[in-house]
C-alpha cells in the first residue's frame, strides 16, 4: 500500500508538471462586493517580516525531535524537517510498531499555518518492526496559501490492521511548533466573491482556472468556525446554462481554512460546447464528516466571471 501511495503521488506530480503553463485564471466577478485586491501583494510583507524569500521557501525553520503519540504499542516520532529535491519539504517520522498486529499508519488531516493540506502518508509496519517515512508538504499548496514560513503543523493520525483493514484507533490533532512559531501572522487568502456566510462557515469564490488538458476548476476559499468539522460538497451545478457533473468534496476541520477547487471535466465542457466558463450556478451541501448529517443545503447560488 505504501508503494501504491508513492506511485499515485508520483503520478499526480507528473500530471501537475505536464499541465504547468497551459492554464489561465479568470477572477470571479464581485459585482461591487467587498474585495481585497491587495491581499496577495500583502502576503509576502506580512508573512516574511522583511524576509525576501520566495513563497514556500521553508528551509530556514526547524522542529525539535518529539514523540507525537504513543498508543496501543504504536509510537510515532517527528524527527526533523527536511527538503527533498523532488518531493519538497517534509516531516521525517519514525514509526514503531510494538504491537502483535501488522498495521498501517496514515494521516487523517494535515494542517499548516491553519490551512488544510493534502497528505500522502500511508506507512505499513509489520508487528515488532520500525519504519522511517516522510509526511510531505505540497509546495504548490503552500504557495497558494501564501505560506512563506511554516509556523506550526497540526496532524491527526489513524492506524488500521493491515490484514483485516479494520480501524484500530484515531488520534486527536497534534501540534508541531517550528522555530518560527509566534513570529508571523498568516493571512486569509479570501479575495473574491462571497458565495456563502452563515453560522461561522464562509465560502469565497476566487477565480476560475481553465486548463487545456483537464478542463476547469472553480477555486474556493473556505473558512470553518462552525464548531465542528465539516465536508463541503456541491450539487445541481450548471455552467453557461448547461448541467454538468462537478467533482468536489472538501473537508475543513473546525477553526481551519482551506483552498480547494470544484473540478469541471473537459468532457463535460466539450459535450456542451463550452469554450469558456462564465456563468455558474450550484448548490452547496455541508455535512458532518462523522455522521454525514446534513448541516445545511443552500439555495441555488449564481455567480459569473463576466
Amino acid at each position: 500500500m505504501k508503494k501504491l501511495s508513492a506511485l499515485l503521488f508520483t503520478l499526480i506530480l507528473v500530471l501537475s508538471l505536464s499541465a504547468c503553463g497551459s492554464s489561465t485564471q479568470t477572477p470571479i466577478s464581485t459585482d461591487g462586493d467587498r474585495q481585497n485586491p491587495s491581499q496577495e501583494a500583502d502576503t509576502t510583507q506580512e508573512e516574511g517580516n522583511g524576509d525576501q524569500s520566495d513563497p514556500a521557501d521553508t528551509g530556514q525553520v526547524t522542529i525539535d525531535s518529539a514523540v507525537l503519540f504513543e498508543q496501543d504499542g504504536v509510537i510515532v516520532t517527528a524527527q526533523e524537517l527536511a527538503e527533498d529535491s523532488i518531493w519538497g519539504m517534509g516531516i521525517k517520522v519514525l514509526i514503531e510498531n510494538n504491537s502483535e498486529k501488522n498495521l498501517t499508519v496514515q494521516c487523517n488531516s494535515l494542517i499548516v499555518n491553519n490551512y488544510m493540506m493534502d497528505n500522502t502518508l500511508l506507512c505499513s509496519v509489520a508487528a515488532g518492526n520500525k519504519a522511517n517515512d516522510t509526511i510531505y508538504l505540497s509546495s504548490t499548496e503552500l504557495e497558494d496559501a501564501g505560506i512563506s514560513t511554516i509556523s506550526d503543523i497540526v496532524i491527526s493520525f489513524s492506524a488500521f490492521d493491515s490484514d483485516t483493514y479494520s480501524t484500530l484507533f484515531d488520534t486527536e490533532e497534534i501540534e508541531i511548533k517550528t522555530s518560527a512559531y509566534g513570529t508571523i501572522e498568516q493571512p486569509a487568502m479570501d479575495d473574491g466573491k462571497e458565495l456563502y456566510n452563515q453560522d461561522g462557515i464562509r465560502i469565497i469564490g476566487r477565480y476560475v482556472e481553465e486548463d487545456s488538458l483537464w478542463g476547469a476548476g472553480v477555486r474556493l476559499f473556505i473558512e470553518n468556525n462552525y464548531g465542528e468539522n465539516i465536508i463541503v460538497q456541491c450539487d445541481n451545478m450548471s455552467v453557461n446554462g448547461f448541467m454538468i457533473t462537478p467533482l468536489f468534496a472538501s473537508t475543513v476541520n473546525n477553526g481551519r481554512m482551506v483552498l480547494d477547487e470544484i473540478i469541471i471535466m473537459s468532457s463535460d465542457l466539450e459535450e456542451n460546447g463550452i469554450e469558456a466558463v462564465e456563468d455558474i450556478e450550484l448548490v452547496f451541501k455541508i455535512v458532518n464528516p462523522d455522521t454525514y448529517r446534513t448541516i445545511v443545503e443552500t439555495d441555488p447560488i449564481a455567480f459569473t466571471t463576466k
